[in-house]
């Protein structure tokens, strides 16, 4: 066989398994993230009016660790952005999950084995990205920048008056949609603080200092050690403040929630959580934590899925917003839903109407 045809084999061998990875990867997606509810949804038209007339804000969700076009509405998983706007959301978080560990669950977790590294190959993203955390971010940050380029409907928001330009667009085009960046884990900086000025510039605007394992901000409340804040993690909650990224504290350990509240200077969010009051577990708030937030002026983003609510119907989480609303006022709570985060919910963003 002569080198043109080798090389033409070569080519095509490495092509078929580019596709099969990417079939492969599409199949996890959809057997990850299902709906028990899936539209469309019949709606009464005082609760129709009433959805309509929010301006609903989404404080998490995963969509950016997939392979798939955004700009198609699809049956499988939870978001795109037609489904965003038939549900008539506003702003959405787009966080970025740098690092999963094999086998993960809510208890004890290695960060050895990481999953993503698997996705990032599978679904055919940049080299760059197979090695390093702060390139997934910034690769997810670009995909997210170029359908905002394609789609005058979508914008980014970046600025307090990106916020309010978002309002003032919707009230002449109510399918305006936001997206904000946030990281999923601070380990997403690869152990440099300055990896923080990388993200930055490239838009994230909220943090959350850990995920499923311990890294070197401290504990996770599913790690191994479930420690404090590290002296990295106390410095880069200090840069964070300075350069106006919010403080997120879902996934973090109990040890951690309680000393970034002592010294946070700004209001700090958890993006997705559930609370002990309805659903008693590791990963989800005290009241006292509650308390805690509300008193940064901050706010609770309730979860869809069951381990933060006790449930996948709607009414749980119902119970875990009234609860919070109870302890800390309506005013602190948020909806965040973890679409797209290989959850099992009731609805997709289409079904917020119900």
């Amino acid at each position: 066989m002569t080198r043109a045809p080798v090389a033409a084999l070569a080519v095509a061998v490495a092509g078929s398994a580019a596709l099969s990875g990417r079939l492969l990867a599409a199949g996890v997606y959809r057997r990850l993230n299902t709906t028990a509810l899936p539209g469309p949804y019949a709606v009464r038209p005082d609760a129709l009016h009433t959805h309509r007339s929010a301006t609903i804000v989404d404080l998490h969700c995963d969509a950016l660790l997939w392979r798939r076009d955004l700009a198609q509405r699809r049956r499988s998983g939870h978001l795109d952005l037609p489904r965003l706007r038939a549900g008539n959301v506003a702003l959405q978080v787009f966080a970025v999950t740098s690092h999963a560990p094999m086998g993960l669950n809510f208890e004890r977790n290695h960060p050895r084995r990481d999953l993503v590294t698997v996705l990032q190959i599978l679904q055919g993203r940049p080299v760059p990205t197979w090695r390093s955390r702060v390139a997934r971010a910034l690769d997810a940050s670009d995909r997210l920048h170029a359908l905002a380029a394609a789609d005058a409907g979508l914008r980014i928001v970046r600025t307090r008056a990106d916020l309010e330009a978002l309002v003032a667009a919707r009230t002449a085009d109510p399918r305006t949609v936001s997206g904000l960046f946030a990281i999923e884990g601070a380990h997403a900086l690869d152990g440099r603080l300055d990896g923080l000025d990388e993200l930055v510039a490239a838009g994230f605007r909220m943090i959350g200092l850990q995920h499923f394992f311990d890294n070197d901000a401290g504990g996770s409340s599913a790690g191994v050690g479930k420690g404090g804040l590290t002296d990295f993690g106390r410095e880069l909650i200090g840069r964070m403040e300075t350069a106006g990224v919010a403080l997120d504290l879902a996934h973090s350990s109990a040890a951690v929630i309680d000393e970034a509240l002592r010294i946070a200077t700004k209001p700090v969010v958890v993006s997705h959580t559930g609370v002990r009051g309805t659903c008693d577990n590791s990963r989800n708030l005290w009241d006292d934590q509650l308390r805690g937030v509300a008193a940064t002026g901050g706010a609770v983003g309730i979860a869809l899925f069951e381990h933060a609510v006790g449930g996948t119907g709607v009414d749980a989480a119902a119970r875990a917003m009234r609860h919070t609303a109870d302890v800390i006022g309506v005013e602190h709570v948020a909806l965040g839903t973890d679409w797209d985060g290989a959850i099992s919910c009731a609805v997709d963003a289409s079904g917020l109407c119900v």
